[in-house]
């Protein structure tokens, strides 16, 4: 029990070093060679019913149906007897203050058209990917529900496993592909994404230990 809480603790240190160095270097190299190339070809072979499907996958990330997509389930493990469960989705949200203040703070600009094929034009700041953040904190929690709730029918814990890891598979090549971000925008999105879901999983797991 020890050498797996070690290990876990480990994993979260080594999380917080990538972000924190890719972050300073983002700030200081906001317009990188190597993801203009990785973007160029993410979009090299496009078409308009790819541009869709894309537009698609990117849909639960965009205000304000991200926020009603956590409150809308949230709501329904609350009417299922899933309280607190219920409760821990909900605190997803804070992830948006997150963010927003390190958005503010690396203050990188979105790739513009005069790189990349803009799809999708966006407001805020490009570092890190709020997109890929939420889907990984979010679609990550309900793959961890999924399979400790084993009095959850199995189709529906099979359903929401399978959509969930897709939605976090394809959102990042999703975000490039829209020229929404960059390729380093959508791994800082991931690392932040992973670090914020440790203390959400580990106080829904000592809550319900105790």
């Amino acid at each position: 029990m020890l050498l797996k809480r070690n290990t876990l603790i480990f994993i979260l240190i080594s999380l917080i070093a990538a972000f924190t160095c890719l972050s300073f270097f983002i700030a200081q190299h906001p317009i990188l060679d190597f993801d203009i190339k990785t973007s160029l070809f993410m979009q090299q072979y496009h078409a308009d019913w790819l541009d869709k499907l894309m537009l698609a996958i990117s849909f639960f990330g965009e205000l304000p149906y991200s926020l009603l997509s956590v409150v809308v389930v949230a709501i329904i493990f609350y009417q299922q007897k899933y309280k607190r469960e219920g409760l821990f989705v909900s605190m997803v949200l804070l992830s948006g203050l997150i963010i927003l203040g390190i958005k503010n703070v690396i203050n990188r600009p979105r790739p513009t058209a005069f790189y990349v094929r803009l799809v999708e034009v966006n407001r805020f700041q490009s570092y890190p990917s709020g997109h890929v953040l939420s889907y990984t904190l979010f679609f990550g929690f309900l793959i961890i529900l999924m399979n400790t709730l084993k009095d959850v029918p199995k189709l529906t814990r099979n359903i929401v496993t399978y959509l969930s890891a897709f939605l976090m598979i394809a959102i990042a090549p999703s975000r490039i592909y829209l020229g929404a971000h960059w390729f380093t925008d959508t791994v800082g999105g991931f690392l932040l994404g992973l670090i914020c879901l440790f203390p959400l999983c580990y106080f829904y797991f000592k809550k319900k230990a105790s």
